[in-house]
């Protein structure tokens, strides 16, 4: 009885024994949970951040940069609200987001008053100087040309040079308009006739403006078109932002870059995003046009359209 009492024993374990085995299993699991913890913890996309602004373009922008960003499996959250520029850009210095959506030649005006570059090179490579430590631009649209521009009223489209720069032997002679009132884009500061308007198409164009109006608003500068009282005039930026997508109004290009370049272009936290995640942001900028942005942005700004479904919409047609 004795020896079968012992063999049990040893196949069994003594009942004395089996309360510390638990004891050790117990804590053997509770380590391996809270190693799964950790991580599953880490398997997880972490959290971006976009910026917005307080303008249409700029919430719309977040959102097509945020919804790419998504693509990449990331969570991303857009951070509305932010004001103006001083307000995204304090907000990206602070690390509260890590990207928001600018436009060069307005940004480079902002940071630098003093910068002479106009042309799009000449404008990406010192707005890199001039941006603060720890910041950075991604690639700009080249597709978006946001610059002011310069209409005739498509009926009078064969009295016009296509280009500003074959316009200066007429200079003398055209009462020109400029719309001085708020911009077509609220981040953009209202035109100054004298210094963004008739000192650059003198330098640039030799282009001698001797009869210019400023007008309140865009539409009353295409009112005054459309009676003849003016024969040209300048609006805050592409007239595709118009109401109408600027219908019976032809533009005249501008070559040699009298208004500097504006481009749309992420303004970026150095670091906070991977190759792959910055890449996203590239095949946005390979893709955006000014037509893409204009429309998206009547939509949103007069049919009230989401900004993030325009973004989702816009991402899924261009294959992003």
């Amino acid at each position: 009885m004795g020896r079968s009492r012992g063999r049990l024993l040893r196949m069994f374990g003594s009942p004395y024994s089996r309360a510390p085995r638990r004891a050790s299993l117990s804590a053997a699991l509770a380590v391996t949970l809270a190693l799964c913890v950790v991580a599953c913890g880490s398997d997880s996309a972490p959290t971006l951040t976009i910026g917005a602004g307080d303008s249409a373009q700029s919430g719309l922008l977040a959102e097509i940069y945020a919804g790419a960003l998504a693509r990449s499996g990331a969570h991303i959250v857009v951070h509305r609200g932010l004001g103006t520029r001083e307000g995204q850009l304090a907000a990206l210095d602070a690390g509260t987001v890590l990207a928001f959506g600018e436009v060069t030649g307005d940004l480079l005006t902002a940071l630098d008053s003093t910068s002479a570059a106009s042309k799009p090179d000449d404008v990406v490579k010192a707005l890199n100087s001039a941006l603060p430590e720890g910041l950075i631009v991604g690639d700009p649209a080249d597709g978006t040309d946001l610059r002011p521009t310069v209409v005739a009223a498509a009926t009078r489209s064969t009295e016009f040079p296509s280009s500003l720069k074959d316009l200066a032997p007429r200079c003398p002679d055209l009462a020109i308009g400029v719309a001085t009132g708020p911009a077509l884009d609220p981040m953009r500061a209202p035109l100054n006739p004298l210094r963004d308007v008739i000192l650059p198409f003198q330098t640039v164009y030799g282009c001698a403006i001797t009869f210019a109006t400023a007008f309140p608003t865009a539409e009353a500068a295409r009112k005054a078109l459309s009676t003849g009282a003016i024969q040209l005039a300048v609006l805050s930026g592409p007239p595709s932002y118009l109401p109408d997508g600027g219908a019976g109004l032809i533009a005249l290009s501008d070559p040699s870059y009298a208004f500097r370049s504006a481009m749309v272009v992420p303004v970026i936290r150095k670091a906070a995003l991977t190759d792959q995640q910055l890449r996203k942001l590239n095949y946005v900028a390979g893709e955006l046009s000014t037509t893409d942005l204009a429309d998206m942005l009547r939509r949103l700004r007069d049919n009230h359209a989401d900004p993030a479904d325009l973004a989702r919409t816009w991402l899924d047609v261009h294959s992003l």
